[in-house]
């Protein structure tokens, strides 16, 4: 189900109705012998275009493991994963954010985004312009010029996330991004990324422990069990991706019911 505000999955960045993420029957096991442990699995999932997926669940899940499956940092004990119907590849196809913005030190804050243009083989005419524009779309402004040591832990996340929406490409990744942030920086990275999504219509798979996060972030929340990470829920929220304020979303009569039902479920499955 979506708001009459969602953006079209139809085609979305991919051009295509193809699914942006197709995990079948996957499992995955970390070590060997008697030392093996099964993060994942099995998991079947599929993620259309334009979808905003929150995986949420207890520590030790497999909410990470599963979102370095589908960045093609690792690959499955069995079953398959498919972004935009391929095998994915590290680096290629998707943005990554971390928990930790990962950001070059020795270089600016607009040489950081610079950077993602430029490997993506933006023109130089073109970076200049864009650099500015990418950095005020998350919510910085007169900062593309100071060394990333100069500003915030959350202004840097903000550039983290700039450089991830620099390359169009269809997917956006986000493993824990806010989890560090104090509580007021993480409720304003929440609605930039909120209202950067809806914008864009980006297909995204976000990872976090916080129910409120998930519901708010959220245009489908998925929870999973206790290792091995399993799907115990797989509900879609059915509140307006844009045009309405935080305080506004949250006060609307089915936040707190689904905020309340994932919150169970989670509970539950851990």
């Amino acid at each position: 189900m979506s708001s009459p505000d969602a953006p079209p999955v139809a085609a979305g960045l991919s051009g295509t109705s193809v699914a942006a993420v197709e995990i079948d029957d996957v499992t995955h096991v970390y070590g060997h012998g008697a030392a093996a442990v099964t993060a994942v699995g099995p998991v079947s999932l599929s993620v259309p275009p334009g979808e905003f997926l929150v995986l949420v669940g207890a520590s030790g899940c497999g909410k990470s493991t599963l979102l370095r499956l589908i960045a093609g940092f690792e690959e499955p004990t069995g079953g398959t994963v498919r972004a935009g119907g391929e095998p994915p590849r590290p680096g290629r196809g998707a943005g990554l954010v971390f928990q930790q913005p990962r950001l070059f030190p020795w270089r600016t804050v607009g040489g950081n985004v610079d950077l993602a243009l430029r490997y993506a083989g933006v023109p130089k005419k073109e970076r200049v312009a864009r650099v500015p524009q990418l950095l005020a779309d998350v919510g910085l402004h007169d900062v593309e010029r100071r060394r990333v040591w100069q500003i915030s832990g959350g202004q840097q996340q903000r550039v983290a996330i700039a450089r991830a929406l620099a390359v169009d490409n269809p997917l956006l990744l986000l493993d824990e991004p806010f989890a560090a942030l104090d509580a007021l920086t993480r409720e304003r990275l929440q609605e930039d990324l909120r209202r950067v999504s809806a914008a864009t219509g980006r297909t995204s798979v976000f990872v976090t422990h916080s129910v409120d996060e998930a519901v708010f972030l959220g245009s489908r929340v998925v929870v999973l069990t206790r290792r091995p990470g399993r799907i115990a829920l797989d509900l879609p929220i059915p509140l307006p991706r844009g045009g309405i304020g935080p305080e506004e979303l949250r006060a609307l009569p089915g936040y707190a019911a689904l905020r309340a039902e994932i919150g169970h479920a989670v509970r539950a499955a851990a």
